[in-house]
Protein backbone atom coordinates (compact mmCIF):
# COMPACT_ATOMS: atom_id res chain seq x y z
CA UNK A 1 0.00 0.00 0.00
CA UNK A 2 2.58 2.36 1.01
CA UNK A 3 4.10 1.63 -2.43
CA UNK A 4 1.17 2.88 -4.31
CA UNK A 5 1.06 6.78 -2.01
CA UNK A 6 4.93 6.84 -2.70
CA UNK A 7 4.44 6.57 -6.32
CA UNK A 8 1.50 8.60 -6.96
CA UNK A 9 2.77 11.21 -4.49
CA UNK A 10 6.34 11.28 -6.68
CA UNK A 11 4.18 11.07 -9.82
CA UNK A 12 2.33 14.46 -8.55
CA UNK A 13 5.46 16.18 -7.90
CA UNK A 14 7.16 15.59 -11.19
CA UNK A 15 4.00 16.54 -13.08
CA UNK A 16 4.21 19.86 -10.34
CA UNK A 17 7.84 20.34 -11.72
CA UNK A 18 6.75 20.07 -15.71
CA UNK A 19 4.49 22.57 -14.79
CA UNK A 20 6.96 24.94 -12.90
CA UNK A 21 9.34 24.69 -15.97
CA UNK A 22 5.98 25.13 -18.74
CA UNK A 23 5.33 28.56 -16.86
CA UNK A 24 9.03 29.71 -16.36
CA UNK A 25 9.33 28.85 -20.15
CA UNK A 26 6.78 31.70 -20.74
CA UNK A 27 8.31 34.33 -18.45
CA UNK A 28 11.04 35.99 -21.23
CA UNK A 29 14.29 36.88 -20.69
CA UNK A 30 15.37 38.85 -23.38
CA UNK A 31 15.61 35.96 -25.62
CA UNK A 32 13.27 35.43 -28.57
CA UNK A 33 11.65 31.55 -27.56
CA UNK A 34 8.63 30.33 -29.29
CA UNK A 35 7.64 28.96 -25.69
CA UNK A 36 6.69 32.30 -24.98
CA UNK A 37 3.86 32.15 -26.88
CA UNK A 38 2.39 28.57 -25.72
CA UNK A 39 -0.37 30.08 -23.24
CA UNK A 40 -1.47 32.42 -26.41
CA UNK A 41 -4.60 31.46 -27.82
CA UNK A 42 -6.14 33.03 -31.14
CA UNK A 43 -10.10 32.05 -32.02
CA UNK A 44 -10.42 29.75 -35.09
CA UNK A 45 -13.85 28.77 -36.28
CA UNK A 46 -15.43 29.70 -33.17
CA UNK A 47 -12.98 27.48 -31.16
CA UNK A 48 -10.05 29.19 -28.66
CA UNK A 49 -7.31 27.27 -30.50
CA UNK A 50 -3.42 27.13 -29.08
CA UNK A 51 -0.98 29.36 -31.59
CA UNK A 52 0.91 26.86 -32.14
CA UNK A 53 -1.77 24.86 -33.81
CA UNK A 54 -2.99 27.41 -36.35
CA UNK A 55 0.71 28.69 -37.18
CA UNK A 56 4.48 27.70 -37.16
CA UNK A 57 6.22 29.86 -34.46
CA UNK A 58 9.91 30.05 -35.09
CA UNK A 59 12.81 32.32 -33.79
CA UNK A 60 15.63 32.87 -37.11
CA UNK A 61 17.66 35.67 -34.64
CA UNK A 62 18.12 35.72 -31.34
CA UNK A 63 15.40 38.98 -30.87
CA UNK A 64 13.48 38.18 -33.25
CA UNK A 65 10.14 35.32 -33.71
CA UNK A 66 8.09 35.11 -36.58
CA UNK A 67 4.61 33.62 -36.91
CA UNK A 68 3.37 32.14 -40.18
CA UNK A 69 0.00 31.35 -39.84
CA UNK A 70 -1.37 28.31 -41.79
CA UNK A 71 -4.57 29.99 -42.87
CA UNK A 72 -3.03 33.25 -44.18
CA UNK A 73 -7.08 34.79 -43.19
CA UNK A 74 -6.59 34.40 -39.27
CA UNK A 75 -3.70 36.88 -39.01
CA UNK A 76 -5.75 39.57 -37.61
CA UNK A 77 -6.84 37.74 -34.99
CA UNK A 78 -3.20 36.09 -34.29
CA UNK A 79 -1.92 39.93 -34.27
CA UNK A 80 -5.03 40.88 -31.50
CA UNK A 81 -4.27 38.08 -29.33
CA UNK A 82 -1.00 39.15 -29.42
CA UNK A 83 -1.47 42.86 -28.31
CA UNK A 84 -4.17 40.90 -26.09
CA UNK A 85 -1.58 39.13 -23.85
CA UNK A 86 0.63 40.37 -21.19
CA UNK A 87 3.83 40.03 -23.39
CA UNK A 88 4.00 43.08 -23.69
CA UNK A 89 5.45 42.84 -27.28
CA UNK A 90 3.78 44.76 -30.53
CA UNK A 91 3.57 42.48 -33.63
CA UNK A 92 4.24 43.64 -36.88
CA UNK A 93 1.84 42.47 -39.40
CA UNK A 94 3.15 42.49 -43.75
CA UNK A 95 0.00 40.32 -44.45
CA UNK A 96 1.74 37.03 -44.55
CA UNK A 97 3.66 36.80 -41.47
CA UNK A 98 4.11 38.51 -38.08
CA UNK A 99 7.26 39.50 -36.89
CA UNK A 100 7.99 40.02 -33.02
CA UNK A 101 10.88 41.80 -32.39
CA UNK A 102 11.74 40.97 -28.51
CA UNK A 103 13.01 44.38 -26.84
CA UNK A 104 16.00 44.41 -24.53
CA UNK A 105 14.40 44.07 -20.86
CA UNK A 106 14.95 47.07 -18.52
CA UNK A 107 15.86 46.90 -14.89
CA UNK A 108 12.13 47.68 -14.10
CA UNK A 109 10.83 44.71 -16.20
CA UNK A 110 13.69 42.52 -14.29
CA UNK A 111 12.55 43.02 -11.59
CA UNK A 112 8.94 42.53 -12.42
CA UNK A 113 9.82 38.89 -14.13
CA UNK A 114 11.90 38.01 -10.76
CA UNK A 115 8.48 38.66 -8.58
CA UNK A 116 6.38 37.01 -10.95
CA UNK A 117 9.07 33.88 -11.22
CA UNK A 118 9.14 33.82 -6.86
CA UNK A 119 5.63 33.84 -6.52
CA UNK A 120 4.95 31.06 -9.83
CA UNK A 121 7.86 29.26 -7.42
CA UNK A 122 6.41 29.79 -4.50
CA UNK A 123 2.92 28.17 -6.06
CA UNK A 124 4.64 25.20 -6.64
CA UNK A 125 6.18 24.71 -3.39
CA UNK A 126 2.68 25.29 -1.91
CA UNK A 127 0.99 22.50 -4.66
CA UNK A 128 4.09 20.07 -3.16
CA UNK A 129 3.00 20.80 0.99
CA UNK A 130 -0.48 19.89 -0.38
CA UNK A 131 0.57 16.93 -1.97
CA UNK A 132 2.70 15.88 0.92
CA UNK A 133 -0.29 16.65 3.29
CA UNK A 134 -2.59 14.37 1.01
CA UNK A 135 0.31 11.25 1.14
CA UNK A 136 0.39 11.74 4.73
CA UNK A 137 -3.27 11.73 5.22
CA UNK A 138 -3.70 8.42 3.19
CA UNK A 139 -0.61 6.77 5.39
CA UNK A 140 -2.57 7.39 8.48
CA UNK A 141 -5.39 6.04 7.43
CA UNK A 142 -3.81 3.25 6.63
CA UNK A 143 -2.10 2.99 10.08
CA UNK A 144 -5.80 3.72 11.35
CA UNK A 145 -7.02 0.68 9.66
CA UNK A 146 -3.99 -1.46 10.71
CA UNK A 147 -2.40 -1.96 7.02
CA UNK A 148 0.58 -0.53 8.81
CA UNK A 149 2.59 -0.18 12.29
CA UNK A 150 3.08 2.72 13.92
CA UNK A 151 6.84 2.41 13.05
CA UNK A 152 5.99 2.24 9.57
CA UNK A 153 4.27 5.41 9.71
CA UNK A 154 7.11 7.54 10.90
CA UNK A 155 9.15 5.44 8.53
CA UNK A 156 6.52 6.47 5.65
CA UNK A 157 6.28 10.24 6.65
CA UNK A 158 10.02 10.43 7.14
CA UNK A 159 10.43 9.08 3.48
CA UNK A 160 7.64 11.34 1.79
CA UNK A 161 9.61 14.26 3.98
CA UNK A 162 13.36 13.10 2.31
CA UNK A 163 10.59 13.86 -1.21
CA UNK A 164 9.29 16.80 -0.54
CA UNK A 165 13.04 18.07 0.32
CA UNK A 166 14.15 16.83 -2.93
CA UNK A 167 11.82 18.42 -5.20
CA UNK A 168 11.85 21.13 -3.22
CA UNK A 169 15.51 22.25 -4.03
CA UNK A 170 15.05 21.52 -7.50
CA UNK A 171 12.26 23.82 -7.28
CA UNK A 172 14.98 26.79 -5.75
CA UNK A 173 17.08 25.57 -8.54
CA UNK A 174 15.48 25.81 -11.42
CA UNK A 175 14.08 29.53 -9.68
CA UNK A 176 17.85 30.61 -9.51
CA UNK A 177 18.73 29.16 -12.86
CA UNK A 178 16.19 31.61 -14.18
CA UNK A 179 16.94 34.39 -11.65
CA UNK A 180 20.61 34.10 -12.92
CA UNK A 181 19.21 33.95 -16.51
CA UNK A 182 17.18 37.41 -16.48
CA UNK A 183 19.80 39.16 -14.71
CA UNK A 184 22.37 38.70 -17.23
CA UNK A 185 20.32 39.55 -20.11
Amino acid sequence: MFLQVHTDLEEKMTKTIKVLKDEMATIRAGRANPALLDRITVPYYGVDTPLKQVASVAAPEPRLLTISPYDPSIIGDIEKAILKSDLGINPSNDGKMIRLAIPQLTEERRKNLIKLLKKTSENSKVALRNERRHANDALKKMNKNGDMTDDELKKSEADVQKLIDKYTKEIDELTDKKTKELMEV
